[in-house]
């Protein structure tokens, strides 16, 4: 028995069927068959039972599961704890919120690129819902999103928040939320439900509102005077100095906007355990010398 045999137990049991397993691997299926068929062999059991659907796992598969992600998670600690940062090597699938993407992600780039520089980051920017179901179906590493997530076997490491102002341009006259356009998160996103369903209660009919799915895109609707907008502050700031944007109160505004750094803990890759450490050392910096002071109470309503 070898670890490159448990390893490719775990990614069968995991995937549930070994053609998954093996384009996750990067192996070839008869390849990852051959390393099931000799574990079986030498521990003189079955481990999977063959379905239709894929492959399940006996009850003595499902022991052998157990110890073998804990085999799995102490390699990866050894290797972390062990291994200096500057000599890790691999693929990092780091995905990222817009709102992260346009605030603190290219100084968490340099520090990463800083601490490990052997480590290949592969990076997407998406809306949350599409970085929950990438990580639920491992197709990355780390996520920087709306959380946090409730999932089992997710860890989240909850990142500093982004306050909500409303903005509109300097020359807009029609600031009545029931009437004017409202410029919006994305609609499958958190924000957008919680702002349709504040707006409904408190005016029930409302305006036009336009769902956008990049934050840059929507401070530019603003800025060009086609609706109002809430949006994270610190990012509103250089549209501001530039004169571009003016903050209003119309008497509320949406919650904070929570950010997690999540990741699989089935096993735990320690690894990515210590770049999401990183990620919130780097956020905690932009957050204390971005965040404004916080305004006098306000009246929030979620």
């Amino acid at each position: 028995m070898n670890f490159d045999q448990l390893k490719t137990f775990l990614w069968v049991a995991k995937l549930g069927g070994v053609r998954r397993a093996a384009q996750q691997m990067n192996l070839s299926q008869p390849a990852v068959s051959a390393r099931i068929s000799a574990l079986e062999e030498e521990l003189g059991i079955k481990l999977f039972d063959r379905q239709k659907s894929g492959v399940v796992l006996t009850k003595e598969g499902l022991l052998l599961r157990s110890h073998a992600e804990r085999v799995e998670s102490y390699l990866s600690q050894i290797r972390a704890e062990l291994t200096p940062s500057e000599e890790v090597k691999g693929t990092l699938r780091i995905g990222v919120a817009e709102t992260i993407a346009q605030s603190w992600l290219s100084e968490f780039l340099s520090a990463l690129r800083k601490h490990y520089p052997k480590l290949v980051v592969e990076l997407s920017v998406d809306i949350s819902m599409n970085l929950r179901d990438q990580l639920l179906s491992r197709n990355m590493d780390l996520v920087f999103l709306m959380g946090p997530l409730s999932e089992g076997n997710v860890e989240n490491i909850t990142l500093p928040s982004f306050e909500l102002g409303w903005f509109c341009h300097p020359q807009t006259e029609n600031k009545d939320l029931g009437s004017t356009p409202i410029i919006s998160f994305s609609r499958l996103s958190r924000p957008y439900q919680e702002l349709m369903s504040e707006l409904m209660r408190r005016y029930r009919e409302v305006g036009q509102v336009f769902p956008s799915t990049s934050l840059s895109t929507s401070f530019e609707m603003i800025a060009s005077g086609i609706g109002v907008g809430v949006l994270p502050i610190q990012l509103a700031q250089r549209f501001i100095e530039a004169n571009r944007l003016i903050s209003f109160d119309p008497g509320w505004v949406p919650e904070d906007l929570i950010f997690t750094a999540s990741y699989l803990n089935d096993p735990r890759d320690h690894t990515v355990y210590q770049v999401a450490q990183l990620a919130l050392q780097i956020a905690k910096e932009y957050d204390k010398k971005t965040k404004p002071q916080k305004s006098e109470e306000r009246n929030k309503s979620f």
